[in-house]
């Protein structure tokens, strides 16, 4: 099996590309540097750290310590596209609502598979 199985990271992939696309057109352009930055980076963050922890799989606190960086960085992607939103950068309320959305159930699913590999994940090491 390969990261690109699990759900969280197809939907951390989908989320980043979502963000990014909605960063290089939606925003203004004075934003491209400054919190269209931040999103971006974060947004990315929360796939990479899936990846990151799926190859420490074998150490279950390093598994952990790396979903945990996962959502951490989809908290941080939530609140920079909340920014985006309250300050008016991003007036696509429609894309807003939708980004949001599936930050949250990113979210969720995260909380959720951090919670199965602490309770049921055997560490080789």
């Amino acid at each position: 099996m390969s990261y690109q199985n699990l759900e969280i990271w197809q939907l951390a992939r989908k989320a980043s590309i979502d963000v990014h696309t909605m960063t290089l057109t939606k925003l203004p352009k004075f934003e491209m540097y400054e919190e269209g930055s931040q999103i971006r980076r974060s947004a990315k963050s929360v796939r990479s750290n899936i990846v990151e922890g799926y190859g420490r799989r074998e150490y279950k606190q390093d598994f952990v310590l790396r979903l945990t960086y996962a959502l951490a960085s989809n908290d941080e992607t939530i609140d920079h596209l909340d920014t985006l939103h309250e300050t008016g950068s991003l007036a696509d309320e429609h894309l807003y609502i939708q980004l949001r959305e599936n930050l949250t159930q990113l979210g969720k699913k995260l909380n959720l598979f951090i919670q199965a590999v602490r309770n049921g994940h055997q560490s080789f090491k």
